[in-house]
């Protein structure tokens, strides 16, 4: 299970708060790195189930390269513009590749749920579209860091 968060536990979001606004929030930005220790930053849509986050990404990415050769990352979702509205949550860990890469629908049970979440929360459909491009990379995290600036009013 994820490592407790040691700093900013004032500012820190609940387990309930932060299972809410990752099921809300959309956008995650994602960290690897490459083979040559270069990091790398780019933006993916997610879905999280609850324990881990799910991330549809290209296969002929760059982050899908750096993460076939070593599966670290780290992944930031937040929000916020003015200081007192920033929130987030960092996670991160090593992920797993899961079903055929790239994706083209063959039956994978252990897909099921992060694809209808997925195709409804992103594209407002019921089932999801496969366009052998995209596979699937799973983070269960070592880590979650999680911050709520608009607690610092209360304290």
């Amino acid at each position: 299970m994820a490592v407790t968060q040691r700093r900013g536990r004032r500012i820190m979001m609940t387990p309930e708060e932060r299972d809410e606004f990752l099921t809300v929030e959309r956008t995650c930005r994602v960290a690897t790195v490459s083979p040559d220790g270069a990091p790398h930053v780019s933006t993916l849509w997610f879905v999280w189930d609850g324990t881990s986050l799910w991330l549809y990404s290209i296969t002929r990415s760059k982050r899908w390269s750096d993460l076939r050769q070593d599966q670290r990352i780290a992944v930031v979702v937040d929000t916020g513009v003015g200081y007192d509205e920033l929130r987030g949550v960092e996670l991160s860990g090593t992920v797993e590749f899961v079903g055929e890469s790239p994706r083209r629908g063959e039956p994978c049970p252990e897909l099921d749920a992060p694809e209808r979440e997925f195709a409804r929360k992103l594209f407002g459909l019921d089932a999801m579209p496969h366009d052998g491009r995209h596979a699937w990379i799973r983070l269960t995290p070592d880590a979650i860091t999680s911050w709520d600036f608009r607690k610092l009013a209360t304290l």
